[in-house]
């Protein structure tokens, strides 16, 4: 088996779930239960761990968040809100930007030049959940120091001491670990980097892809995840020629239903999206001119293709902080319900960090722009006051696509909870569709298609609360507008007693 298919499979293998809902897109399983060693209760630091200097004129910072992505933007804002960040806290990030809400890369960043895309200073956060656009002036006013293109390599847990690429020194009172996830990518040996071949996880990364489209005429995306759809998406707005080729037997194998993904399906096949399905890459070959010019499967037959987006998963970004404890299962840093890590004083929040998902009773990594922004407010509330409840989590995930102007159809789902047990699918795609997971008698998760604002509200009431539903008054129901009815009706019932 070639390396290509080992790795394609391995993440086929990782999505393919017997039960539960992989919260993410790394190419190991998220949802086994934590044996009783992997539980962790170290909750009780609190901030004057260490007294450091409140003033910039030395190495010394009393807040150190490392990365700068979503949560890191919204943790900074935590720190403002509590009146902790002035003269106290510094962002050390490899990016030139501040943070900015990454979810618009593979969406409204990737529209055609013609289509009104998204580029900064327009999506800063946090304007992605009504907040303040915290552009870099807007660092400087409230006193945060902002280290930029400068990640850091080394951390001295015994001196509370970062080491950065440039080899500054920064001794930290508390630390924060915000450094997301990294691109899964194809070996060198194999043409994963060849020219031509793009992995998305920064505007660099996008700004590349931008540029080859430009000038592409065949575009080939690996991957049914999130990735894979959404550039897929952006492509047929550029009106390229599209295929969309990944290992499983459908689009977002690890939520949709076959029958869920094959409506999906169709629409993409009417806006001009070749599927193939099911197979597995052995290289990537280079043209005369050592641009990638086509993709070999595994059955010998050949795809052309002059540019190639890989979105086939992600890995959590832990160097160089292995030694402040991973959780072998999930990936990522280890932390408790306040996030806090085995090493007192330092935390990890966002995508990096394996947390208990009290909901559901296991260990879980997700890799989510809801989870960033809810585990930075819920960490830095926990750090600089004396709040104690552990972090409540309910799964949250969407998409939208097709927004770019002049596209005849939007597609903008969200889906709460848990995808166990058997389904319920309402509706004809017209525009509306509902998916209802069903374990016990319980309803356990809820997706729903081109809802109205009233219809989305519901959605996490109902995937919260969990409440006892007739499936087989559900299965008759004519709507979707029906069926959440009887859904909210059961809800009613189960908040009387």
């Amino acid at each position: 088996m070639s390396q290509v298919r080992r790795a394609m499979a391995t993440l086929s293998n990782s999505l393919h779930l017997k039960r539960g809902l992989s919260l993410g897109c790394s190419q190991s399983s998220f949802l086994s239960r934590p044996s009783a060693s992997t539980s962790i209760g170290f909750t009780s630091f609190r901030r004057g761990f260490v007294s450091a200097s409140a003033s910039f004129d030395n190495d010394n910072r009393e807040y150190v968040i490392v990365g700068g992505g979503n949560a890191a933007g919204y943790a900074a804002r935590s720190f403002v809100e509590h009146g902790m960040a002035d003269g106290r806290l510094c962002i050390v990030t490899k990016e030139p930007h501040a943070p900015y809400e990454r979810p618009a890369l593979t969406k409204a960043y990737l529209f055609p030049l013609n289509k009104k895309p998204a580029r900064l200073p327009g999506f800063h956060t946090c304007v992605g959940s009504g907040g303040e656009r915290q552009t870099p002036d807007w660092y400087k006013e409230k006193g945060i120091e902002m280290i930029y293109e400068d990640p850091v390599t080394s951390i001295d847990i015994e001196k509370q001491t970062l080491t950065t690429n440039s080899g500054k020194l920064l001794k930290y009172g508390s630390l924060i670990v915000a450094t997301g996830c990294t691109a899964s990518r194809f070996p060198e040996k194999i043409g994963g980097n060849l020219p031509g071949v793009h992995y998305i996880r920064d505007i660099a990364d996008a700004d590349s892809l931008i540029s080859s489209l430009e000038k592409a005429k065949k575009v080939v995306v690996i991957g049914g995840g999130y990735i894979g759809m959404e550039v897929a998406a952006a492509a047929v707005g550029w009106k390229l020629d599209t295929t969309i080729i990944f290992p499983e037997n459908h689009l977002l194998q690890r939520l949709f239903t076959p029958s869920l993904a094959r409506r999906y399906e169709e629409l993409y096949k009417e806006n001009g999206v070749k599927f193939l399905k099911g197979v597995s890459i052995k290289n990537l070959e280079a043209g005369p001119d050592g641009h990638v010019a086509a993709l070999k499967l595994e059955d010998g037959s050949t795809i052309e293709a002059d540019t190639v987006v890989v979105g086939i998963g992600a890995k959590p970004a832990v160097s160089p902080f292995e030694h402040v404890g991973l959780n072998t299962t999930v990936g990522g840093i280890q932390v408790d319900g306040l996030f806090c890590t085995n090493i007192p004083g330092i935390f990890a929040i966002g995508d990096v960090a394996a947390f208990p998902l009290k909901i559901y009773d296991r260990i879980a990594r997700v890799e989510h722009v809801d989870h960033a922004r809810r585990s930075a407010q819920h960490c830095v509330k926990a750090l600089l006051s004396a709040q104690t409840h552990m972090y409540d989590y309910l799964p949250y995930f969407y998409s939208r696509v097709f927004e770019y102007e002049g596209s005849p159809r939007k597609v903008w789902w969200q889906f709460f909870g848990d995808n166990v047990g058997e389904t319920v699918e309402i509706g004809n795609f017209d525009p509306k569709i509902a998916t209802f997971w069903i374990d016990s008698g319980k309803l356990k998760g809820v997706l729903l298609e081109s809802g109205s604002a009233e219809e989305f509200q519901l959605l996490p009431t109902l995937a919260r609360s969990q409440p006892s539903i007739d499936k087989t008054k559900l299965q008759k129901a004519s709507s979707v507008e029906e069926a959440l009815e009887i859904a909210k009706a059961a809800l009613q019932v189960e908040q009387a007693f």
